[in-house]
């Protein structure tokens, strides 16, 4: 199966596609210097393949190359950046107390 993560800016989403059929999608809002992940959706059909983290890994990497910070306000967001330890310099220091992640 092939997969692409395109971004959709006029719906501030990254979506998922899997052999072009819609998989998924994680919503962001953009702040001056930062990306806030809100939410995260995988269409029941793909659950449990691991698409999740294909989309949320997509994400992260073009949000560092937009060179912003990420938010990981949904939990599937947040849930990957506390098991990869390489993307945790992405979210701001002033942010990982409230969102229980180590300094």
């Amino acid at each position: 199966m092939s997969t692409e993560v395109r971004i959709n800016t006029a719906l501030e989403r990254f979506e998922l596609y899997v052999d072009g059929d819609n998989a998924g999608y994680v919503e962001y809002q953009d702040t001056q210097s930062e990306r806030a992940f809100v939410h995260t959706e995988i269409h029941p059909r793909y659950e449990g393949q691991g698409y999740g983290r294909v989309l949320v890994e997509a994400a992260l990497n073009s949000t560092a190359a937009d060179k912003l910070g990420a938010l990981p306000m949904c939990r599937m967001v947040h849930h990957f950046i506390e098991t990869r330890p390489e993307y945790l310099v992405m979210v701001p220091h002033w942010a990982r107390d409230s969102l229980n992640l180590p300094q």
